[in-house]
């Protein structure tokens, strides 16, 4: 059986067995979930970054992260055979509120706002590498603007190099959430 693990304010209870979600799947509560696997060397999929509320264990090699409605993530899959990789890709998306559209994604239910994906190995690289620029400036990733992810991922698709996430286009980005909301 599998062990769920809530993070605060997240309730995993089956219906007449508490207040809170409907299901003992996060799915249930409205939370988008992420199946993880992990089989060293063949096939290796992780959460790069994201603000996780809930965690299921299937398997030694398999899990479930959710992630509340709003919540960015970046999802990082690699696969390989015995020659080397054979499919690298990472999505940075935006976990889908009940109600509103969204894009599928391998492995994503129901789905997400897709900011950015990017397909191989070298281009990968580039997008971790604009992930850890982003921490180096002492901003949480997920806490980036959108719009800087999209940029990420146009500008590497396109094979231009993309603008650094700065602390002052961070302070913009916030004050514009702010007018926004």
């Amino acid at each position: 059986m599998p062990r769920a693990v809530a993070a605060p304010g997240v309730s995993l209870s089956r219906p007449g067995h508490g207040s809170g979600c409907v299901s003992a799947s996060p799915h249930g509560c409205g939370l988008t979930e992420v199946e993880l696997t992990w089989i060293e060397g063949r096939h290796e999929q992780w959460i790069r970054f994201g603000r996780v509320a809930a965690e299921r264990i299937l398997s030694r090699s398999t899990r479930v992260m959710a992630f509340r409605p709003g919540a960015v993530f970046g999802f990082v899959r690699w696969t390989s055979n015995d020659f080397g990789t054979i499919h690298s890709t990472i999505a940075i998306a935006i976990a889908m509120t009940p109600g509103e559209p969204f894009s599928t994604l391998p492995f994503v239910r129901p789905g997400a706002e897709i900011l950015a994906r990017i397909d191989g190995w070298p281009k990968v690289q580039q997008a971790l590498a604009a992930i850890n620029a982003v921490e180096a400036a002492g901003i949480e990733a997920c806490d980036a603007s959108p719009d800087h992810w999209r940029h990420v991922g146009n500008r590497l698709a396109a094979g231009l190099p993309f603008r650094p996430y700065s602390l002052d286009r961070h302070t913009a980005w916030l004050r514009r959430r702010a007018i926004e909301a």
